[in-house]
């Protein structure tokens, strides 16, 4: 839930908003299950995040997450190309409102999707990426696996963003040495890392790496 961009090569700094200003939703159904399939292509999605999201290295957090989430689909779910689509929109728009309606995150970008008739599922996963903040419990595959990205893909970028060479040479273990010490990205939550990887059958340490494989070339 904190996001991270860079003020230079090699340094980062948080987008501080106050969660305790979030509002859970006060409610787990979504859109219309009449619209299930829907979806809208993703150069639509990339046009709407440009008009509500002005810091590129916000929409850099979200495309990064989009790409991880159609990588997991692809290869460890056996989904077919629309249901790829799905996990890449979610990824895309999870945090579209983050920056422009700060107090109202997650309910504005939901309330979009609904008004454009958007599969109900795309919309769900969008409102569990923080379920304590949000009070949506991920139910499906798609959900947990958003939970899990989200907050791992901003920490892994902002570990990337203090090595001399970026990405390159990156391996897990430095990474969990960075998630170790509470000082560095001390607004990531731990907590939340944990429960996340808690919901799923597969190991941090695998999560961490897929993470780094599949969003180091995203711009």
């Amino acid at each position: 839930m904190h996001r991270f961009f860079s003020s230079g090569s090699l340094s980062f700094r948080p987008i501080i908003i106050s969660m305790s200003a979030i509002q859970p939703l006060g409610r787990s159904q979504f859109g219309n299950p009449a619209n299930a399939g829907h979806t809208m292509p993703i150069e639509e999605a990339h046009a709407l995040l440009n008009k509500w999201v002005g810091n590129e290295k916000l929409r850099l957090h979200m495309k990064q997450v989009a790409a991880v989430m159609r990588a997991w689909a692809l290869e460890r779910e056996g989904a077919d190309e629309q249901t790829a689509l799905k996990w890449e929109l979610a990824g895309l728009l999870h945090d579209a409102d983050w920056e422009k309606y700060p107090d109202q995150h997650c309910r504005i970008i939901v309330e979009k999707l609904e008004e454009l008739n958007i599969d109900p599922e795309i919309i769900h996963a969008i409102a569990s990426h923080g379920p304590r903040h949000f009070g949506v419990e991920p139910e499906n595959a798609m959900d947990k696996m958003i939970y899990t990205f989200d907050e791992l893909s901003g920490f892994v970028h902002a570990a990337a963003l203090i090595r001399p060479t970026g990405y390159e040479g990156m391996d897990v273990k430095s990474v969990q040495k960075k998630l170790k010490n509470l000082a560095f990205a001390a607004q990531v939550s731990r907590e939340d890392i944990q429960d996340a990887i808690s919901r799923i059958d597969t190991s941090l340490e695998e999560i961490i790496q897929f993470v780094i494989d599949h969003q180091k070339e995203v711009r």
